[in-house]
């Protein structure tokens, strides 16, 4: 997955690699002609006393340290634009996957685990990346043609580097092992911690009004305990690996030295070879340690790749249409024709044989017990699940075969829980219209009775908003919500409960301006309370995904029983109060 996904995502930047590699190539030549002339120096300058021999060959290795800094200078800035690059575009990817992606596919990765991978999993790679264009193609230059020159120096020193190199392949190969399941573990871990702080955070409020501080005191810290166990295993492991490779750097020079001295003292060799080959040594296992430390971050960069690629394999469900249809031919239009849904392994659809039809200027509403299947049924209006069964319409085309942005464009959505971006009053109206004007503005809010507390909010139109809009009250987030649709003008009005956190005088000017602002539009309400939906032209009562009762509020108190139950607990309610 790793050398796929690094393949996939390198292709642009080809050329740039090719001269980060000859760069790398360039300054570690240079690097590894150093010690050779340091030899020639000590034999030919420093033991005969030729200071003028010192001066030129002196001059000659500084014009090789300086060939040296220079491209090394230029393959780090190079390899990490290179690396840079490489991770806005493949978080760019991952983000325009996971948008396309349906509630199910989202439902599935978990909105913590796909935020982790977008961040944390990208890093990682980008990390290796970045140590790849800087270690790992000078790291192989380093050890191959260091050898080569090192058993040019003297062959009978190079006992040492037929020992040392294996016996450091093979430790490093048995820490790498381990490694990478504890690193796979780590991620899943951090997706765990993710998850719990998500729901602590999201739920403060329930935590605290059910005074579950310590209980969740006590989850959060099982899931850090655990982050930390694995995080300190893998930690081990890695700083296990520096010192093993610092053990044989110091053993191999220390047996070049014991070697080199009997045969410097025969005169088999001079002491300027001695010195050059002790330098090869020292160069040959310092990129032994470069590679090290690559070796040690690919398990974990692995780990990020196959997660990442996991998302980026994953086929959204809902898949747009291959000839979009870009115009609706009714505006204003909605029907079901025996729509059934089934979540895949559930035992029990959730809706079965749904059938029903709004025009321009009607309103049709959907009331029912919790579990009923309205919310199902607003997701596959617009499309965010695919109906397993039946056809839905907007426009008097299958949603199926619309364009996603035209079925979208053409429904005004509030959903059930009001969701306000951080900004103004304005960016979050704006949503709904770019380029609304002011007066849009106001009219919107005025019909979803808005604008008094927008007036007096500091700056009006411009008052700041926080992200989810905790700043304003739940009633003020959804007069908002709605704004925000109704200022779009679209063919279709969905109010998914939209009206709950209105109190019943609000709720009944709102439905008031709704009227005439809505009168060329389809308008379908999902409600719980009765008041809100009782003039509406269509009322459906659902019950376990079957329509059991349709008509008008009079009608349904006739002849649909459970309808009457409704209308009654909620009357019975009011009296009480």
């Amino acid at each position: 997955m790793l050398i796929r996904l690094l393949r996939s995502h390198l292709g642009p930047y080809r050329k740039t690699l090719l001269l980060i590699v000859v760069l790398q190539t360039v300054q570690t030549s240079a690097a590894l002609a150093l010690p050779s002339i340091t030899a020639r120096i000590i034999d030919n300058g420093v033991i005969p006393g030729n200071v003028g021999y010192i001066h030129t060959w002196g001059a000659v290795m500084l014009g090789f340290a300086l060939i040296q800094i220079i491209f090394a200078i230029a393959a780090v800035y190079f390899g990490g634009k290179v690396a840079m690059s490489f991770g806005r575009d493949l978080r760019k990817n991952l983000f325009h996957k996971v948008t396309d992606f349906s509630a199910r596919e989202v439902g599935t990765f978990g909105a913590p685990s796909l935020i982790t991978r977008i961040t944390n999993d990208v890093q990682q790679v980008q990390m290796l990346v970045v140590m790849a264009c800087t270690m790992a193609i000078a790291a192989p230059i380093t050890m191959v043609v260091g050898v080569v020159l090192a058993v040019r120096q003297d062959v009978g020193l190079s006992i040492v580097l037929v020992i040392a190199m294996p016996v450091a392949a093979v430790v490093l190969g048995l820490l790498v092992s381990q490694m990478v399941p504890t690193f796979r573990l780590m991620q899943d871990r951090i997706d765990q911690v993710n998850r719990v702080l998500r729901e602590q955070i999201t739920g403060i409020r329930v935590v605290r009004a059910f005074v579950r501080e310590p209980h969740e005191a006590r989850r959060f810290a099982e899931a850090n305990d655990d982050l930390t166990a694995v995080s300190l295993k893998g930690g081990r492991l890695m700083s296990s690996m520096f010192p093993t490779v610092n053990f044989l750097i110091n053993a191999s020079s220390v047996g070049v030295l014991w070697l080199g001295a009997s045969r410097v003292n025969s005169g088999a060799i001079h002491v300027g070879t001695l010195v050059a080959y002790l330098s090869y040594l020292v160069q040959i296992l310092m990129s032994v340690v470069m590679a090290t430390f690559m070796i040690s971050m690919v398990p974990r960069a692995a780990v990020s790749a196959d997660r990442i690629e996991e998302v980026l394999d994953t086929d959204p469900s809902v898949v747009p249409p291959a000839h979009p249809v870009r115009d609706v031919v009714t505006h204003g239009a909605l029907e079901f024709r025996d729509v059934g849904f089934h979540y895949p392994g559930a035992e029990h659809p959730v809706l079965t044989g749904l059938s029903f039809a709004t025009a321009p200027g009607q309103t049709t509403a959907i009331v029912g017990s919790t579990g009923a299947g309205k919310s199902t049924l607003v997701n596959l209006i617009l499309r965010l699940f695919d109906s397993t069964e039946g056809t839905v319409l907007v426009g008097g085309v299958d949603v199926h075969d619309l364009d996603p942005d035209v079925l979208w464009s053409t429904i005004g959505l509030v959903p059930q829980r009001p969701y306000l971006f951080s900004g103004t009053v304005a960016s979050n109206l704006q949503f709904g219209k770019p380029d609304a004007t002011e007066d849009e503005m106001w009219a919107a809010l005025d019909v979803a009775q808005a604008s008094d507390f927008v007036r007096a909010m500091p700056g009006g139109l411009q008052a700041r908003i926080e992200q989810g809009g905790t700043n304003v009250s739940g009633g003020q987030r959804q007069r908002l919500s709605i704004a925000r649709a109704l200022i779009r003008r679209p063919d279709i009005y969905v109010f998914d409960d939209s009206f709950s956190a209105l109190d019943l005088a609000t709720d009944a000017r709102l439905r008031a301006a709704l009227g005439p602002y809505t009168k060329d539009a389809a308008v379908v309400i999902v409600a719980q309370r009765v008041s809100t939906i009782s003039t509406a032209d269509n009322i459906l009562v659902l019950e376990d995904g079957l329509v059991i009762g349709r008509g008008t509020h009079d009608e349904l108190l006739q002849n649909c029983p459970t309808y009457a139950e409704i209308v009654q607990s909620q009357i019975g309610e009011k009296s009480a109060a």
